[in-house]
């Protein structure tokens, strides 16, 4: 089954992939490895709160997990960070809210050794448009490195 999944996800089958792994995750309940599959590939899809769930369920089985735990937290953060900008952006981020997520925020660069959680985008570098590339060219290696840093749990705190 996981053999299965594995050729599934890797050909652009990711939900038929998810229901292999599914299906291995309740013929060997004490394995990891389908509900870890599951988690990262929720990650990779955006949906956070059911990588959340997923990568928890690594954790029962493996409390010492990095990569469960790894995916728990970006997600986390991910989620936390798409709410505040709600937030924000509706002008209810006041009060006690505020004041917990500076503590948060805090908490973080602290954790991280950082003095800025999120450091200032580098400044784009001028690139001469070659004729071959053109907007299909860019729209791709624009996607191909969103997508590159979105298999990296990590690659947002780097």
């Amino acid at each position: 089954m996981l053999a299965q999944a594995g050729t599934a996800s890797s050909g652009g089958q990711k939900e038929q992939a998810v229901k292999l792994w599914q299906q291995a995750a309740q013929a060997y309940p004490s394995d990891k490895s389908p509900w870890l599959s599951i988690a990262q590939a929720r990650y990779e899809a955006g949906q956070y709160g059911e990588a959340i769930v997923n990568a928890q369920e690594v954790l029962v089985r493996d409390p010492n997990d990095t990569l469960a735990n790894s995916i728990i937290a970006i997600s986390g953060l991910r989620l936390s960070t798409r709410s505040l900008s709600d937030l924000s952006r509706q002008n209810n981020l006041s009060g006690s809210i505020r004041t917990e997520s500076q503590d948060l925020a805090k908490l973080l660069r602290e954790s991280l050794g950082e003095a800025v959680l999120v450091p200032p985008a580098p400044a784009p570098v001028q690139q001469a448009a070659t004729p071959a590339r053109g907007k299909a060219g860019a729209k791709k290696a624009a996607k191909a490195k969103q997508e590159e840093s979105s298999a990296d749990p990590f690659g947002a705190l780097k």
